[in-house]
């Protein structure tokens, strides 16, 4: 039996756990503040929680209910009925549901099996990882390392929505195995080397939800396992990755201590982190209107790009690795926040976003792209080209909320600041792309929990 309250999950886009969990918590958020009842506010629910009630295995109960009335302005009772849908052709007459008509698709179909596929992969290894129990075995720590890598190469090409959930399952996984001590003593390294990776990934994913407290938290245990790992590489990423959380939440202080932090941690290390530190270096710099620094960072950059070589985290790729385009971005974002503009900064902010074109390039990322087409807008805007800047910032606008993630609103936000000085606040186009840019960033970040 599929109930109402599945349906309705699978018609607004709400299958995957994280997309649920953002619409539930607003939900029960909405509900504390009209109620006056604050505990309201920080109610939740666990993957294995949503999936049952989704399966119609489990009837929510207590004040869930109530979340759910809300969420979806219908009693509870109707939520957990069998879903009424409108009848085929040669069938019964169809049976309509109050206020809605719905309607089963070929696609609904697909997405649900999509959804129970998944479900029985995760059943399925669990099994087998408990298969392990005794010890940590091969198809265990293959699973990890093979999951890892997939999901640490489509990070920045995907809407976080589609991985989040699987993000959770690897690290609850990683921790589980090292805390339940069947590792040998050959595996130890290894699974704190995934531990690192994997809340490594979930820091970034906390900060694209504009969480920088729980980012912040998920760094410091990537932090303490990369430690264990002897990992000098991912501890200097881990670095790198406080210096981005830091300087996003608008504390570039902090952002150049990591930065700095990071590039002592591994001052002669071959692979591209140390690119990544300099670029940081010269953002964080820039946003404390150092010039000197800046310049200095941006130059240590261009000579670091000639002298590395790849190592095992530029071989996982994805947010792992700081390939050349990315580089040409950041460099162009350190001389934007300093208010520069002129042809031949402009010219550099094209090829920038011109690195980004091409979404076969197994380095696009949609984040980088947005952020490199922000930053031609300002340097458009800072050389009196008001309507160049609204070309430019475009396609950021346009992008649907699955990957309105907290840095490109703020890229977005630092284009529409600019819009409001002299001599161009009262322009037309100025005025209207300040209204385009307000509405863009009134979405909820990503759909999901902020």
């Amino acid at each position: 039996m599929a109930t109402l309250l599945r349906v309705l999950i699978d018609q607004r886009g709400w299958g995957e756990y994280g997309a649920f969990l953002h619409e539930y918590s607003k939900a029960a958020r909405s509900l504390a503040r009209e109620t006056g009842d604050a505990s309201l506010a920080t109610l939740t629910i666990s993957v294995k929680t949503f999936e049952r009630w989704y399966l119609g295995k489990v009837t929510p109960q207590n004040e869930a209910r109530r979340v759910l009335a809300r969420l979806f302005q219908r009693p509870i009772t109707q939520l957990l009925a069998e879903a009424q849908v409108e009848a085929g052709p040669g069938t019964a007459a169809p049976v309509k549901v109050q206020h809605e008509r719905l309607h089963v698709t070929p696609d609904a179909d697909l997405q649900r099996m999509g959804r129970n596929a998944a479900m029985a992969s995760r059943r399925a290894i669990t099994f087998a990882m408990g298969a392990e129990q005794n010890e940590v075995g091969p198809e265990t720590l293959s699973y990890l390392q093979e999951e890892i890598r997939r999901i640490t190469g489509i990070y920045v090409r995907v809407p976080l929505s589609e991985i989040l959930d699987d993000l959770v399952h690897l690290q609850d996984s990683a921790f589980r195995l090292i805390e339940s001590g069947q590792a040998r003593p050959s595996q130890i390294r290894d699974l704190y080397l995934m531990s690192a990776l994997t809340s490594g990934m979930l820091a970034k994913a906390c900060h694209d939800l504009g969480d920088p407290h729980s980012a912040m938290s998920h760094a410091r245990a990537a932090s303490v396992c990369a430690n264990q790992a002897e990992h000098s590489a991912m501890s200097a990423w881990v670095r790198g990755l406080q210096s981005l959380i830091s300087y996003w939440a608008d504390r570039p202080e902090d952002a150049l201590h990591y930065a700095c932090q990071g590039t002592a941690t591994a001052p002669d290390f071959p692979g591209s982190v140390c690119i990544w530190l300099a670029g940081l270096e010269a953002r964080a710099s820039a946003a404390l209107g150092d010039y000197d620094t800046v310049q200095a960072a941006n130059r240590r950059a261009a000579e670091l790009r000639e002298a590395t070589t790849p190592d095992d985290l530029d071989d996982l790729g994805g947010i792992y690795y700081y390939p050349e385009i990315k580089h040409r971005y950041y460099e162009v974002e350190s001389n934007v926040l300093l208010g520069n503009g002129g042809t031949e900064l402009i010219q550099r902010a094209e090829d920038a976003v011109q690195g980004f074109s091409d979404h076969e390039n197994p380095h696009w990322a949609f984040g980088d792209e947005a952020g490199s087409q922000s930053n031609l807008a300002l340097a458009r805007l800072y050389s009196g080209d008001v309507e160049g800047a609204a070309d430019a910032v475009q396609p950021v606008l346009a992008l649907p909320p699955g990957q309105r993630n907290h840095g490109i609103i703020s890229s977005a936000q630092r284009v529409r600041t600019a819009l409001t000085t002299d001599p161009i606040r009262n322009a037309v186009t100025a005025r209207d792309l300040r209204e385009q840019i307000v509405a863009f960033s009134s979405h909820p970040t990503l759909a999901l929990p902020r």
